[in-house]
């Protein structure tokens, strides 16, 4: 409890005397309540407890190694509002755009399989300033273990902040999309959530739900959500709740379901379902085309 309320007020501190400084007139800051909001989820603070047991590590073999990846991107630093600069994996468009799709890591981090879907999803859309976030900083995982390690000791404030360095990134302009994998997919949720009215289209591929009401009543765009039906989190029976809330409040959430376990749309998984994965990408660019 200490260590939190310890974060909220360094949060607190560094978004305050950065709105006085003359750089805020160049850039929007993040609100220090957008931050707060997402660290406090109920959802986000359910997995980072779970990470931390190994009946949830055991959905997560060892990554298999890939073939061999050659970026299209580039790594980019950009600023954060605690005064520690934001990393990520940028591929710019075609042409100048306003759409900015922000990709988000799994538990293992911004690793080479993040990074090759980041250059896949670029590829497929054209037109998209393309920027997967290291929720990390820098920190990669290889084993279950290290991923429980590094997954159960993230802070929230500081994920809350390198999103919301990566819209402010975009412009206050821009049309903000996202998508994530797991704990990625958990963020991509929240994502929409920090975007307010910026936000375009999210996609989550098994992420946990939000379960609290009001924030879900916050999100301004419409949600994609791919999910295992053989998966244990989030279970079918979560996803089910998180459908009847989403209807419940009117917020346009439309999910697909596959006969797959957790992870199966990521090639690296020994679980990976290639049909399942052909089926899912397929349906997240005609959502991120027609959004």
């Amino acid at each position: 409890m200490k260590h939190k309320i310890l974060t909220v007020l360094i949060t607190l501190t560094a978004l305050i005397w950065l709105s006085w400084s003359p750089e805020s007139n160049k850039r929007k800051l993040p609100q220090a309540a957008d931050i707060i909001s997402c660290m406090e989820s109920e959802a986000v603070q359910e997995y980072i407890k779970e990470s931390g047991e190994w009946s949830f590590a055991s959905l997560h073999p060892a990554p298999l190694k890939l073939n061999s990846w050659q970026a299209q991107g580039k790594r980019i630093s950009f600023p954060a509002a605690d005064g520690k600069d934001a990393q990520g994996y940028y591929i710019a468009p075609n042409k100048k755009s306003k759409k900015w799709l922000i990709v988000i890591q799994e538990w293992w981090g911004l690793n080479e399989q993040i990074m090759a879907e980041a250059d896949k999803y670029a590829a497929s859309l054209g037109d998209f300033n393309v920027l997967a976030v290291d929720l990390f900083d820098g920190k990669v995982a290889a084993t279950p273990d290290s991923a429980m390690k590094y997954s159960r000791s993230s802070d929230p404030a500081r994920i809350a902040t390198i999103i919301k360095a990566a819209i402010t990134q975009a412009g206050q302009d821009a049309g903000i999309y996202s998508v994530g994998w797991c704990f990625g997919g958990m963020w991509s949720l929240q994502t929409a959530i920090l975007a307010g009215k910026q936000a375009k289209g999210t996609i989550m591929f098994y992420g946990r739900p939000e379960t609290d009401i009001e924030k879900l009543k916050t999100i301004q765009c419409d949600v994609l959500g791919f999910f295992g039906n053989l998966d244990k989190s989030p279970s079918p029976e979560m996803v089910n709740a998180f459908e009847k809330s989403m209807a419940d409040i009117g917020k346009p959430l439309v999910t697909h379901k596959y006969e797959a376990g957790h992870g199966f749309a990521n090639p690296s998984n020994p679980r990976h379902d290639a049909n399942a994965t052909a089926d899912s990408y397929s349906k997240a660019i005609a959502f991120l085309k027609t959004h």
